[in-house]
């Protein structure tokens, strides 16, 4: 049974995960993603892409540190004890440490270093980011895992997606599709959202940005076929109000270049 169909149907259950991965772009985004989740796979892996620092330093100078590298090392250990929360093992974590707003430019090496990890650990199913534009990050590393996925020869079976956050008609919309589908809605029981409150604790120069989202409900849904080289959500993008790293005009070059240089690096 595909994992997404178990999730759904067995919500009470334990779901194995040796051959589960969850990717993310950010130290606590597993954790708002599925942090209610992790509780539940046992045996996979969590690949955390980005170190979570940006290098402008502004946001590692408002959390007090001195530079990029401090803060970087405060969110790592951050992860590390929310992961410890959810009883996941360190040796589950596989860091790349790509510099925080930073994906999109390096769209290819990621997709090549995602699809090693998922040959090496035999992953068949992978939670990653909803393509959303939200933020940069997360859509590039939602296209790098198609990316993977698609190569020839892949073991990638199943992506299941999970939303975070998207301009709506009314500002931030946080936990929900952008295209309304409800997806797969998994209420989390007491014991869960308290183990989810523990871990959001845990990553504490978050959280301002963590404060407005639930701890209820986590949401899935089979990943679309997107066309990646088109911006999401009617090209409404939240970061294009932002310094994060990249313009939305500049998205569909990004997608291009990298595709190309990712076919390179397959051939």
């Amino acid at each position: 049974m595909p994992l997404l169909r178990r999730i759904a149907h067995t919500p009470d259950r334990p779901l194995g995960g040796a051959d589960v991965a969850v990717v993310v772009a950010h130290p606590d985004d597993e954790t708002l993603g599925c942090g209610g989740l992790l509780g539940r796979l046992s045996g996979g892996r969590l690949i955390v892409v980005t170190d979570g620092a940006p290098r402008e330093g502004a946001d590692a100078s408002r959390c007090g540190f001195s530079d990029p590298g401090a803060y970087g090392t405060c969110r790592r250990a951050e992860l590390i004890r929310a992961l410890a929360v959810a009883r996941v093992p360190a040796s589950a974590l596989i860091l790349l440490d790509v510099p925080d707003q930073g994906v999109c430019h390096r769209m290819a090496e990621i997709a090549r270093a995602l699809a090693r990890l998922f040959a090496i650990h035999g992953i068949r199913s992978v939670f990653t980011h909803a393509f959303e534009g939200g933020h940069p990050d997360h859509d590039g590393i939602a296209f790098c895992v198609r990316l993977a996925a698609d190569l020839p020869g892949s073991s990638i079976v199943e992506i299941i997606e999970m939303p975070l956050y998207h301009l709506g008609e009314a500002g931030i919309c946080v936990q929900r599709f952008c295209d309304g589908d409800h997806g797969v809605v998994i209420d989390l029981k007491p014991g869960e959202r308290m183990r989810k409150r523990r871990m959001l604790a845990c990553h504490a120069t978050q959280t301002d940005t963590l404060r407005p989202f639930s701890v209820r409900q986590e949401r899935f849904r089979a990943a679309p076929d997107y066309c990646f080289a088109a911006l999401p959500n009617r090209g409404r993008c939240l970061y294009g109000g932002h310094d994060w790293g990249l313009s939305p005009a500049d998205w569909p070059a990004c997608v291009g270049a990298a595709r190309r240089a990712f076919e390179r690096l397959a051939a």
